[in-house]
């Protein structure tokens, strides 16, 4: 069965994995990000799949934009099966160094931004009483990981945001799912990241390494699978090289 995936930060990192992934599986995708250069680059790279892609550019913070690049979706492919929200960013701070500007902006984007967008797609899917959004947290926002107040806070009302929604939606079959990412080798990360933090990363991962985008896509998909999938709403998957898990590694 086609499906209609929009995957918000759907240009970079982990969302450009996901879109790809979705497109392999042979489903359409809604390609949204906030980039001109980087929505240009992946319209180049997924030029072979030109007739079931749609890019789409606006702030998933912004109601009235999120609105209506979903309307356009629907008009071109009807009502979506999925949602995606992977646009996110971050900031590597202490508490102390971290400004009250930084930290709205930061759970803006992050916990607003995918707010508005799993509303406004549960909202038409619910007409067919069918749909899947997935949203993607981290696992700062189940372990309190230093140098990321506003990172984990934000990511932490994901959580949270995901298991009332998946209440509240369930009767109206639509299922909702968070994964929570470790340490992923994006351009997000490469940003964050320093040296020192790697190390430290590497050494509390048991796998004993970083992640890459393509290993969580394959999570994704089995969350927006509708008969791989179907009784599962409500979780966090963690996709993390068992770094949630870990204790005393040696």
């Amino acid at each position: 069965m086609q499906q209609t995936i929009l995957i918000t930060g759907g240009a970079s990192g982990i969302g450009l994995a996901i879109a790809e992934a979705v497109l392999v599986a042979g489903w359409r995708a809604v390609i949204a990000d906030v980039a001109d250069g980087s929505l240009e680059q992946a319209r180049a790279r997924f030029e072979p799949f030109a007739d079931r892609t749609r890019f789409e550019k606006f702030d998933v913070a912004d109601e009235t934009a999120v609105a209506a690049a979903i309307d356009g979706c629907e008009r071109e492919f009807g009502v979506l099966d999925g949602v995606v929200n992977s646009a996110g960013i971050g900031r590597e701070l202490p508490a102390l160094e971290t400004s009250a500007e930084l930290f709205r902006k930061i759970v803006n984007i992050n916990l607003v931004g995918s707010f508005v967008t799993a509303r406004e797609a549960a909202r038409r899917m619910q007409s067919r009483g069918c749909g899947a959004i997935v949203n993607i947290a981290s696992v700062s926002g189940i372990r309190g990981n230093a140098r990321r107040v506003a990172y984990g806070a934000s990511k932490a009302g994901v959580i949270m945001m995901t298991q009332i929604m998946a209440v509240e939606f369930a009767p109206r079959g639509v299922r909702v799912n968070a994964i929570a990412p470790g340490p992923i080798e994006t351009p997000l990360v490469k940003e964050m990241h320093s040296e020192a933090s790697r190390s430290e990363w590497i050494s509390r991962v048991p796998q004993g390494r970083y992640g890459t985008p393509d290993e969580l896509a394959g999570a994704a998909i089995f969350l927006l699978d509708q008969r791989k999938s179907s009784f599962v709403t409500g979780q966090v998957l963690a996709v993390d090289g068992g770094f949630t898990a870990g204790g005393l590694l040696g």
